[in-house]
């Protein structure tokens, strides 16, 4: 009779346990074992056969002792049985066992005595391999030392964004016991935390790919006084039969780092405001409204720049460039080119010759430089234009009309002697030129004939005043952590007044705080 009741309801065809994949035991290989009280096997779990090698079939109705027990350890385990049985007492404890093959192995055992609704007795023998225990053994100690000593902050929440667990480290870092982030949901322990972070978990769990070195920067009650930053990251907790437990965040603090980028960022931003022009003065015959925005990463921050420069017979340069590289040395070639085009433009040559002596000034420098240099003229109703490999600009009309100006592209730059072009365009009252650098268009998942028809799109108001067209134009274009600068530059003819030249007005050091907007 085989014995019911918790354990009965388990048992599967021909003796066998129907056990649910996964976990622990199906690493450790648990086999079970249920002898009746004759010491005869009635239940034979698949890991027995995989442990002792015999099948169901071989091993059902067989004296146990008989089948797997050396004949000099038969009386001890006799002993064993009967203390199991009849007295009720378990036992737990490593034994050698007769495999099928004739080996000899050994057998980590635990026995206790088990009895049906009849009130017959069962012996119940859970066994695992000793050398896989062990192992298991050692790699969880030595997992947990890992995990308690490491100076990386960890914490496991399950499927909930809840929390299991966090080590010492994490503990530190968010400056909360233990004890009081287990079954809470992340953002009751770090309220400061955005919430793409959340999401990133829940894509982490559905998806199974990690995300590495996400940034965030925020107080805990650690130090609350003060600013930290910290780099997340994010994996997924599987148990061995791939079943979803949860997310695994390790959290690094890199505040030192954080504070040298940003005393970096103010360095660079510092020479960047020296070096930009004051608002450009409002010429002859035209209205113009400019706009810098700086890379988030001081480490992006390039060398963007714009300029409008008065030239004689109330003519007026419009520039735009920008140097290849980024950091301090960008910012300073930039300002060396800016210098430099600012003498050029004094001597009233055409567009493409400017550009070409800026060619070799570029070659000195050892740098990279993309630029558009036009110089219109109010009298002549004519823009001329010139691009050394520079995106280009757009005509805005007075109608609604905008198109992309097709210009020769010309090499960017650098020294490479190729000569320029200068394209002549017809300007009526009312129509605008848009300059501006790539940083404004150019994205990383997206090319850029689709991003340069986006811009055209969003150009929708010819009557719109120039310095809400330059706001507009970054609101659209422009992204939170966008890895550029943006230069950008917007002139409108108008009607020029007959007589003398007008004056280049002296500006307000106040106007900088608008034309830089995003610098601080």
């Amino acid at each position: 009779m085989s014995p019911t009741g918790s354990f009965g309801d388990d048992l599967g065809p021909a003796g066998s346990a129907s056990v649910a994949s996964g976990g622990l035991l199906d690493m450790l290989g648990v086999a079970a074992v249920v002898l009746d009280a004759e010491g005869r096997i009635d239940l034979w779990s698949p890991q027995a056969e995989d442990l002792f090698g015999y099948s169901a079939e071989e091993a059902l109705g067989q004296y146990a002792g008989n089948m797997l027990v050396h004949e000099e350890q038969m009386e001890v385990v006799l002993g064993v049985f009967a203390q199991v049985i009849e007295e009720g007492s378990s036992w737990a404890g490593v034994f050698p066992v007769r495999h099928k093959d004739g080996s000899t192995r050994l057998v980590e055992f635990r026995n206790m005595r088990l009895q049906d609704d009849q009130g017959d007795n069962y012996a119940l023998g859970l066994a695992a391999d000793q050398a896989t225990l062990r192992q298991v053994e050692r790699d969880l100690a030595l997992s947990a030392r890992l995990v308690s000593q490491s100076p990386i902050g960890l914490g496991v929440l399950d499927t909930d964004l809840r929390y299991v667990s966090v080590n010492p480290a994490e503990e530190r870092m968010n400056g909360v016991p233990a004890a009081e982030h287990v079954g809470r949901h992340v953002h009751d322990v770090l309220p400061f935390l955005d919430e793409s972070f959340e999401a990133t978990m829940r894509e982490v769990l559905a998806t199974g790919t990690p995300v590495s070195d996400q940034y965030t920067v925020g107080r805990t009650p650690a130090d609350p006084e003060n600013e930290h930053a910290w780099s997340i990251s994010f994996h997924r907790l599987e148990a061995p039969n791939g079943k979803v437990l949860g997310v695994v965040t390790s959290s690094v603090d890199v505040t030192e780092r954080h504070r040298a980028v940003q005393e970096q960022r103010r360095t660079v931003l510092t020479l960047q405001r020296s070096l930009l022009p004051h608002p450009p003065p409002q010429r002859p015959g035209l209205a113009v409204a400019s706009r810098y925005q700086p890379a988030q990463a001081a480490s992006e921050i390039g060398g963007d720049w714009f300029d409008v420069i008065a030239l004689g017979g109330d003519k007026t340069a419009l520039v735009v460039g920008d140097v290849m590289g980024s950091g301090v040395s960008a910012a300073a070639t930039m300002g060396q080119l800016r210098t430099a085009t600012r003498t050029l433009a004094g001597l009233d040559l055409d567009p493409a010759q400017v550009l070409q002596h800026l060619d070799h000034i570029t070659e000195d420098l050892d740098t990279i430089a993309t630029c558009v240099y036009a110089v219109y003229d109010p009298h002549s109703a004519q823009c001329h234009v010139s691009l050394a490999g520079h995106l280009p600009p757009v005509l805005f009309h007075p109608d609604g009309k905008r198109e992309l100006l097709d210009l020769p592209t010309g090499a960017p730059l650098g020294g490479c002697g190729v000569p320029f072009d200068t394209t002549r365009l017809d300007v009526v009252s009312g129509d605008q030129l848009v300059l501006y650098t790539d940083g404004l268009v150019e994205t990383r998942d997206q090319p850029i004939d689709a991003r340069l028809d986006t811009l055209l799109e969003v150009l929708d108001d010819p009557d719109r005043s120039l310095d809400d067209t330059c706001d507009m134009l970054l609101r659209c274009l422009r992204h939170p952590g966008d890895h550029d600068d943006v230069a950008l530059l917007i002139a409108r003819a108008r009607p020029c007044p007959e007589g003398e030249e007008t004056p280049v007005r002296d500006q307000d050091s106040s106007d900088m705080d608008r034309l830089t907007d995003g610098f601080d």
